[in-house]
């Protein structure tokens, strides 16, 4: 008896086939269209490398990517700054036309320099000191304070800690003399020459460098009226007995101050090396008293108190 052979019937087949392929086909098209339109291939074909694409869609919300792409700009800066640690987004095009005006200062520099306003001449446009703040408020060639401000507690200072006609703000001295005693007790010798000075003391002292070298030397030893530290009360010059301020550096009671200064609330003003930022030239002697928690923070991520401020109280 012979079995039927039954016929495959190709047409369901063929149908299911190119449905399969149609399927298919149609889901990588989609694919490749929501591709395209994505952030990813926007800021690829912009010119991003594939890292700096992935910075920015790390670092940047919706609005801030929508912005950079309609732009349709190249700016292989800003992936860089974005990994600073210290970048602002307020200060992004104040970073950018400064690395484009100075070629030779590298991205950290610049976000460092922008964000203490060093990217404006010093004493154009300044700002009122925020007075507000205390401790911690900013006075330097950007920061002005009032000719008529007078700080609170203003005390004078003994002359077992100072040489004579010394003052500060009372709560600062009794930082200071704690500073003093625990030298004292390593057999080091602490003396404040120079302290609280008002708006005419200032205006005096500044205008005597300026009349006997020029405005420009002036500048870099001296603070104009109400744009020295020493008018807020917070601010010694610290040296040792038969010591001259630039020689302080080379003292023992120097390097103790470098190591324990902050433990007392106070930090060294203007550091070496940190020129361009402060605005001064290193001042070995130079101490401000900005509160025990800052002067640890200050220390410890070895950045000067116009960064401090500009990042963390004024941002």
């Amino acid at each position: 008896m012979y079995q039927t052979k039954r016929r495959i019937k190709k047409g369901p087949i063929i149908i299911a086939l190119l449905i399969i392929i149609i399927g298919v086909g149609g889901f990588f098209a989609i694919k490749e269209i929501s591709y395209r339109m994505s952030d990813t291939y926007k800021l690829l074909k912009i010119g991003y490398s594939e890292q700096e694409t992935d910075i920015l869609l790390k670092k940047y919300d919706k609005e801030k990517l929508s912005k950079l792409i309609k732009d349709k700009k190249l700016e292989p800066n800003i992936p860089k700054l974005l990994q600073q640690k210290y970048y602002m987004e307020k200060n992004l095009d104040r970073y950018l036309k400064y690395l484009k005006e100075n070629t030779d200062v590298t991205v950290k520099e610049a976000v460092s320099l922008v964000n203490v306003n060093r990217d404006r001449d010093f004493y154009e446009k300044m700002e009122k000191t925020d007075t507000s703040k205390g401790d911690l408020m900013l006075v330097n060639k950007y920061y002005k304070l009032t000719k008529d401000f007078k700080p609170k507690n203003i005390v004078p200072i003994s002359n077992q800690f100072s040489y004579e006609g010394n003052e500060i703000s009372k709560q600062v001295y009794e930082k200071y003399r704690s500073m003093w005693n625990d030298a004292k007790e390593e057999g080091l010798l602490l003396i404040v020459n120079s302290s609280y000075r008002d708006y005419e003391v200032q205006d005096a002292v500044w205008k005597e460098y300026a009349e006997a070298h020029g405005e420009e030397w002036a500048d870099n030893k001296a603070a104009r009226a109400g744009s020295s530290e020493h008018e807020t009360g917070l601010a010694l010059d610290i040296v040792t007995n038969n010591v001259v301020m630039n020689e302080f550096e080379n003292t023992d009671e120097f390097k103790w101050l470098q190591k324990n200064a902050y433990k007392y609330g106070f930090i060294l003003r203007y550091p070496k090396n940190k020129e361009n930022i402060t605005g001064y030239e290193y001042e070995s002697w130079h101490y401000r008293y900005v509160g025990e928690k800052v002067a640890k923070e200050i220390h410890d991520m070895d950045i000067t108190f116009d960064e401090y401020y500009a990042y963390y109280l004024d941002k």
